[in-house]
């Protein structure tokens, strides 16, 4: 047979059929949480997401498909994260940054940039479902992102490729550019900085159990009737209170009634709207106004551990982070009961 004959019976290699939008698309959610364990902000890791997409569309010719089109997405994403954390600040928690404030010297002091703070993120915008496995609810609790706002950004990237996404040595390697050897001595070293830190030394997160849920049921009812003695019944005796942009908080049920019965006596009559946020339970929490509706105060994220509450973390920032939520912008005054003819 001829070499000529020989080639025109062979198969070409069969070029991979065209990747679509909807593709890329169904890759957003878990990049987001990706995005967002690597940047410590919500609407950061949104950006992420946005110009990881916009690259890879914009890419596609270059796309030939010798690697999976997911592991094609990581790569950009974690480049576009690299170069955002690339000069940037480390962002924190109060709890990270100083000592509990006794409420008697109390006093909230100027706020600090929103790029100060790890910022909450709703659930629904990083885990595709409630039956998501524990780790990777885990790794979005605010303590677990904090922590990870330690480490060197690539040593970052490897820690949440390999032990939140279970990716391989040999993936992570391909994906940085870098050999095995180098992924696993910076895993080595990641571990051993979160270790020092103390960061991660939280509970890990459950589904949240029947004795949880009349927990907050309760935290729920004692807030919106100001009831502190019932509030601060609810707490463990650690429990901690911060309001980012303040680097201000208190810890202890005793500091925290009195901060709420003193300075914070504004809350009182607010109205609490269950929402998820970081792998946890969260209020949108509305204060009364003179005409008797409700504006935006804070998103309060609660950290639940042994059947007490263990940390309120209430965000000031409603301007933004309502939205983000898909939290009421004000809610009307309530329509009196009618009286049964």
């Amino acid at each position: 047979m001829s070499t000529s004959a020989a080639t025109a019976g062979a198969s070409p290699t069969a070029a991979p059929p065209p990747v679509t939008e909807l593709q890329l698309e169904q890759h957003r959610k878990e990049l987001t949480g990706y995005c967002y364990r690597m940047l410590g902000s919500a609407f950061e890791a949104e950006d992420a997401v946005q110009e990881t997409m916009v690259r890879a569309w914009r890419g596609l010719g270059r796309f030939e498909g010798r690697s999976s089109l997911r592991s094609w997405l990581y790569r950009i994403a974690t480049n576009v994260c690299l170069t955002m954390l690339s000069g940037s600040s480390r962002r924190a928690r109060p709890m990270d940054l100083s000592s509990p404030t006794p409420t008697a010297s109390a006093v909230l002091g100027p706020p600090l940039p929103e790029t100060a703070w790890i910022e909450p993120m709703p659930d629904s915008r990083t885990l595709p479902d409630p039956a998501e496995k524990a780790e990777q609810r885990d790794s979005v609790r605010l303590a677990l992102v904090a922590a990870l706002q330690h480490l060197a950004p690539r040593q970052r990237a490897v820690l949440i490729l390999r032990e939140v996404l279970s990716w391989k040595a040999g993936e992570v390697a391909e994906l940085l550019d870098t050999t095995v050897a180098s992924v696993n001595s910076a895993l080595q070293r990641a571990r051993a900085t979160l270790a020092a830190t103390g960061l991660t030394d939280a509970d890990p997160s459950r589904p949240l159990s029947d004795e949880h849920k009349a927990l907050l049921s309760r935290y729920l009812d004692a807030f919106e009737r100001y009831d502190m003695d019932a509030l601060t019944a609810l707490l463990a005796e650690d429990a901690t209170l911060s309001m980012p942009p303040y680097d201000l908080w208190m810890r202890g049920p005793s500091d925290i009634r009195e901060w709420m019965l003193g300075q914070g006596i504004g809350c009182a009559d607010s109205r609490l709207i269950p929402t998820w946020a970081n792998g946890a339970p969260a209020f949108g929490q509305y204060r009364a106004e003179p005409d008797g509706g409700h504006s935006p105060w804070a998103l309060q994220v609660i950290e639940v551990s042994d059947g007490r509450i263990t940390g309120i973390n209430a965000f000031l920032d409603t301007a933004r982070l309502f939205p983000l939520f898909g939290l009421p912008a004000h809610l009307p005054k309530s329509e009196p009961a009618q009286e049964p003819l």
